[in-house]
C-alpha cells in the first residue's frame, strides 16, 4: 500500500452485530489493489487483493457460491 491513508467503507451487508468487513474503494481505483480489513481491528492487518480477484470473490458471494452449511 502507499503512504496515503485509505478511506474505509463498511460492507453494505454488515449489520450492527459487529461482524464487519471494510474496504477502501478509492484506493482500489487508483492502485488496482483492494485493501480489506476487519472493522473491529482498525489497526490490525490489512489484506490487499488484486481488484479483479476481489470482484470475482464478491460476485461469488452474491451468487451464493460459498455455502455456510
Amino acid at each position: 500500500m502507499t503512504t496515503e491513508s485509505p478511506i474505509w467503507i463498511k460492507s453494505s451487508y454488515s449489520q450492527q452485530g459487529g461482524n464487519c468487513v471494510e474496504w477502501a474503494p478509492a484506493h482500489a481505483s487508483t492502485t488496482g489493489m483492494v485493501p480489506v480489513r476487519d472493522s473491529k481491528e482498525p489497526h490490525g492487518p490489512i489484506l490487499s487483493l488484486p481488484a479483479d480477484s476481489f470482484a470475482s470473490f464478491v460476485a461469488g458471494v452474491k451468487a451464493g457460491e460459498f455455502s455456510t452449511v
